[in-house]
């Protein structure tokens, strides 16, 4: 069923606008439908903010038709903020003092910006594992995301992220190894999944700590992986819930910054992403643009809507298809089997059916 508009969050009407099914908190009240409670630690920057927000959002209220979903953005006040960052976070974020004490069905931990080599270091460290400790004892499942799910290898099962020496950065093929497994019912046994980071945890790592490995990529490394108990924890390493533009976004940001000096080298294509009309596009204008530096003139526009019309998205339906899957073990196992230990009952004297955490 559709995602339910119960705040006045911007992403709502946004992905209204986009097609999607977004009800209004009164009439979703008057349905006879169970209301599933997805959190959402939103952990980016500013400049990534609403757009992850979407990009979550949107994989969510496209999956499983059987409940209503409310959503709850939160974040961690030890992540430092701009103005608009802060006044986005005031006006429509929930605090995590009322995700707590109102609990949730279910968790999504975005990736982060970080300045560190050791994770233990930053300063949001000592918050996520609140967040996370808490999560373990009081919600059925929490999906990891990228350097959260290198956060969380690192804190409770002791294996630290590894650096590559470079950036993986593109869009990999990958193979379902565990074809048993209830989050992959139904996949396709081939797929394709953006990655991109300098870090990564290998399948030797999530093995060493009891982990299941359940997709992975002879080049890109390990993307899907289950905690011991094979659902409460979920760990993505890649980027499924990534927009056709993301990758191309980040390719602009870093020319930019070459371009202002803010890196040395030009950055490299972003792999297995362009077409081969697209990456001539990009050489030209990688020549243009050096040649401008040289003679300390203007460069001209990045040519960002040629390369547009050049994207394919090859990842988005079987992104949809895993959440599909763990939405609905999530509905599962708090709605009717209703056999974790960790879940309380539904509060009767909650208007939204709102379960509630020990």
């Amino acid at each position: 069923m559709p995602l339910v508009a119960h705040t006045p969050l911007p992403t709502f009407q946004r992905l209204k606008q986009e097609g999607q099914t977004v009800l209004t908190g009164d009439y979703a009240l008057r349905q006879d439908i169970r209301a599933m409670h997805i959190g959402l630690l939103n952990m980016m920057p500013d400049a990534a903010l609403a757009a992850t927000e979407r990009q979550f959002f949107r994989l969510v209220g496209e999956s499983n038709q059987i409940a209503q979903f409310y959503l709850h953005p939160f974040t961690l006040d030890a992540l430092e903020r701009g103005p608009k960052g802060r006044e986005h976070v005031q006006r429509f974020y929930e605090p995590w003092e009322k995700i707590q004490e109102e609990g949730l069905d279910a968790l999504i931990i975005t990736g982060a910006n970080v300045t560190q080599v050791d994770l233990s270091l930053e300063p949001f460290w000592e918050p996520l594992i609140e967040v996370i400790d808490w999560a373990y004892e009081n919600v059925t499942s929490t999906l990891c995301s990228c350097l959260a799910t290198h956060a969380v290898m690192q804190f409770r099962y002791g294996q630290t992220r590894r650096p590559l020496g470079f950036k993986r950065w593109g869009v990999y093929p990958h193979r379902v190894v565990d074809r048993a497994h209830p989050l992959v019912a139904g996949v396709n046994t081939r797929f394709d999944v953006p990655h991109s980071r300098f870090n990564e945890i290998s399948r030797e790592q999530f093995e060493a700590a009891g982990l299941k490995v359940l997709v992975e990529s002879e080049e890109a490394g390990v993307h899907l992986a289950v905690s011991e108990d094979q659902f409460r924890i979920v760990f993505f390493q890649g980027h499924p819930e990534y927009d056709i533009i993301s990758l191309l976004k980040e390719y602009k940001r870093e020319v930019r910054r070459y371009a202002e000096g803010g890196r040395p080298d030009y950055p490299p294509i972003v792999q297995n992403y362009f077409t081969l009309k697209g990456e001539a596009i990009l050489e030209e204008y990688r020549e243009l643009l050096n040649c401008a530096l040289a003679r300390g003139e203007t460069p001209s526009e990045f040519p960002e809507g040629l390369l547009i019309e050049q994207l394919d998205n090859t990842w988005h339906d079987t992104a949809e298809a895993v959440i599909n899957n763990w939405i609905g073990n999530v509905y599962q196992s708090t709605h009717i089997d209703r056999k974790k230990p960790f879940r309380d009952e539904v509060d009767p004297q909650d208007p939204l059916g709102r379960r509630h955490g020990a």
